[in-house]
């Protein structure tokens, strides 16, 4: 198994693939041998991303078959069947690197500022109000303080504070997450992608 700054390259690099328009030839290969990987999986990376349709990671990455354990959900958040997906990965696979994939433009962080903003107006289900109750422990300071009067500056920083602490999350509300990062074994980072540019900024 590579290390996860190895793993991190390999990410890095096939981003870079994306925002070119190159898909590599190792990739396409992969995508006609399904049954060369009915036996197992070797994932190099596990990828905590959100569920909107313009941002599959396998793609922004130009990655194949079994090169990514991939978890999406609304907003990236992190409650337990997602720190349970990453442990399994991380345990049973042996996966280095950990990204939590946030994104400009974030459908979730938006409804949960609408929230913040028209608490009494809200008419979502009791299930999408779970989500957007995830979301608010990070973005409530940004909306209380006033500083960011600017709503694409506030969107972006709410963005950027809920990847942040979904990856603290993982890095501190796990046992054996936090055990495998003291050892080395395991890197948690996060990231933010860019709809508009197709780029992935990482955040070490």
């Amino acid at each position: 198994m590579i290390t996860a700054n190895e793993a991190l390259a390999r990410l890095k690099a096939g981003n870079q693939r994306f925002m070119s328009g190159v898909r590599s030839l190792e990739t396409d290969i992969k995508s006609t041998n399904r049954a060369g990987f009915v036996g197992g999986q070797e994932p190099f990376a596990i990828v905590l991303g959100c569920s909107d349709s313009r941002v599959p990671a396998e793609i922004i990455f130009d990655q194949g078959l079994g090169d990514l354990f991939v978890i999406r959900v609304a907003g990236n958040i992190v409650a337990p069947s997602q720190v349970g997906s990453v442990e399994f990965a991380a345990e049973q696979f042996g996966t280095p690197l950990v990204v939590v994939l946030g994104h400009s433009k974030c459908g979730a962080v938006t409804a949960t500022l609408n929230e913040l903003k028209n608490p009494s107006q809200a008419t979502s289900s009791s299930n999408v109000m779970s989500i957007v109750n995830r979301i608010r422990p990070s973005i409530q300071p940004l909306f209380e303080s006033g500083v960011h009067q600017d709503p694409d500056k506030l969107l972006t920083a709410c963005i950027h504070a809920n990847m942040l602490a979904a990856t603290n999350h993982l890095r501190h509300g796990s046992q054996i997450l936090e055990q495998l990062v003291m050892k080395g074994d395991l890197k948690i980072i996060g990231a933010k992608y860019s709809l508009e540019t197709g780029e992935v900024t990482f955040f070490e």
